[in-house]
């Protein structure tokens, strides 16, 4: 029974967002990897759990004009309410 309970503990870790990091203004913080540059600094993003976002290039980053390629890894601000869109804060 036990090795039953560790199965179905197993496959919840999958969809756990435990291991993210929310800021001080309440965003979901995640690192990602860039996948395709879309137009308008729009980029179709992984996540490290897997899951692809779209994300946009933040207001600081444009003014310092950080250029994106696909293959870069990137940290990302997400919103709470909507898990399919994000912000790209930093770039490492």
């Amino acid at each position: 029974m036990s090795e039953e309970n560790q199965n179905s503990t197993n496959g919840a870790d999958q969809n756990d967002f435990s291991n993210f990091k929310v800021n001080k203004k309440g965003f979901i913080e995640v690192d990602g990897e860039i996948i395709e540059t879309l137009p308008s600094i729009t980029f179709r993003t992984k996540l490290e759990n897997g899951h692809e976002i779209m994300a946009r290039l933040s207001g600081r980053m444009r003014m310092y004009r950080i250029m994106l390629l696909p293959g870069d890894r990137v940290k990302i601000e997400m919103s709470p309410y909507d898990l399919t869109k994000g912000r790209i804060t930093y770039r490492y």
